[in-house]
């Protein structure tokens, strides 16, 4: 891809109104832009990036069998009203009649909705475990839309819903999804500390959230530096108490420090909450009937992005890993003699043809954040100068070795 070609261009100052750093960042790079406040829009380099966490998550679950969807986002208010959430999340939930007096919310999460549409196929114990997940867009009429795509009006999500038939069942696979989204989080560059939290309006019993330590974010948890284990502030601060005078404890006897972080992911037991509601039962091996136990999967991919930009940029842009970054490599040729490209590494190679000077294709190379900034000049010979966006080491090496150290990786 030719950087003349691009649909987006940089731009040299942060965009006015806008304080988070993620939002400045993927502004400025013409990764997203603002359409309203807690609602962007991703433009092409923001896609790819987001196609690229998509499909680390896609890989990741399907190694233990789960299926995609794509659900409804108009939502019925009969469907959320036997839960009792249609009330209950009428602050946060947009609401509204169309144009027959019909009730209709959009969707800000799927429970009711996959409970719902699982009474049709799971009968009996021989239909469970099961598991489907979606990646899709959510909406929440949020108040505090402040924070860039960390905390969105409109914003893209997945959610995976498993079924069981039993505790032990549920245990199994809750642990397996806690394992790959470890996984999933160290493929997109990001060390994710698996925190105790309170279930919400999802379950009374407590959940794990997966977050992030970031200066920028907007939860406090307490971490343990000797298991890398967390805790979210609202589960260890008690009534009155001040945030500076507590001292919590990890399981394992260390103290827990305070930090800020992200959250970028959460796992809930919902028990049968959710099934009861809708009557979503199943036979068991002596023929009785009981409710499918449930339990649900969060990984926001738009607020991974954000949360990338965030943690992993520099004073100098983004900073993307080879698994997540829009192309792999950032071809400057100050000779004008070319690089001699062969069509299989177009679709990783970012090549600046504009008129501009080396400084400012540098800086916009730094920007991007893309892995390689590969430069050929009078300097190199035959030979090119590779900058590691990550490291910032600069090695000058022949062009066809680093093909191979990029093939390597």
């Amino acid at each position: 891809m030719l950087v003349s070609k691009l649909f987006t261009h940089t731009q040299k100052q942060d965009p006015k109104n806008e304080e988070a750093k993620n939002a400045c960042l993927l502004t400025r790079a013409g990764f997203v832009y603002k359409n309203m406040a807690g609602v962007y829009s991703i433009l092409p380099l923001g896609f790819r990036v987001l196609q690229n966490i998509r499909r680390i998550i896609r890989e990741e679950l399907q190694t233990f069998g789960a299926e995609e969807v794509y659900l409804n986002e108009l939502q019925n208010k009969e469907t959320w009203s036997v839960s009792g959430r249609w009330n209950e999340l009428k602050d946060v939930m947009y609401q509204f009649s169309d144009s027959r007096g019909k009730d209709i919310g959009l969707a800000t999460t799927h429970e009711e909705v996959v409970a719902e549409i699982a009474k049709n196929y799971i009968h009996s114990y021989k239909d469970l475990p099961k598991g489907i997940f979606q990646i899709q867009d959510k909406f929440r009429n949020e108040p505090r839309a402040r924070s860039g795509l960390l905390r969105g009006r409109e914003f893209e999500m997945k959610d995976l819903y498993s079924f069981h038939a039993d505790e032990e069942c549920l245990d199994k696979y809750y642990q397996k999804v806690m394992e790959v989204y470890i996984r999933i989080f160290g493929r997109l560059g990001l060390d994710a500390i698996i925190t105790n939290a309170s279930g919400g309006t999802f379950t009374r019993d407590f959940s794990h959230e997966f977050q992030v330590i970031s200066e920028n974010g907007e939860d406090t948890i307490y971490v343990c530096e000797k298991c890398h284990k967390g805790k979210n502030k609202e589960i260890v601060a008690g009534a009155g108490v001040e945030d500076s005078d507590l001292v919590v404890k990890c399981d394992c006897g260390a103290e827990m420090k305070k930090k800020r972080s992200i959250e970028v992911g959460n796992i809930f037991k919902l028990g049968v909450k959710f099934s009861q509601a809708v009557g979503l039962n199943f036979s068991d091996k002596d023929g009785n009937r009981n409710p499918v136990i449930m339990a649900s999967y969060g990984i926001g991919t738009t607020r991974v992005l954000a949360a990338i930009a965030e943690v992993l940029s520099d004073k100098n842009g983004l900073v993307w890993n080879a698994e997540t970054a829009p192309y792999q490599m950032y071809l400057i040729d100050l000779t004008g003699a070319g690089f001699g490209l062969s069509e299989n590494l177009s679709d990783v190679v970012l090549m600046d043809d504009r008129d501009a000077s080396p400084g400012e294709k540098f800086a916009d190379a730094d920007l991007l954040g893309i892995p390689y900034r590969v430069v050929k000049s009078k300097k190199t010979a035959d030979k090119v100068e590779v900058k590691e966006r990550v490291s910032g080491r600069i090695e000058v090496m022949e062009w066809d070795k680093f093909l191979e150290k990029l093939k390597r990786e």
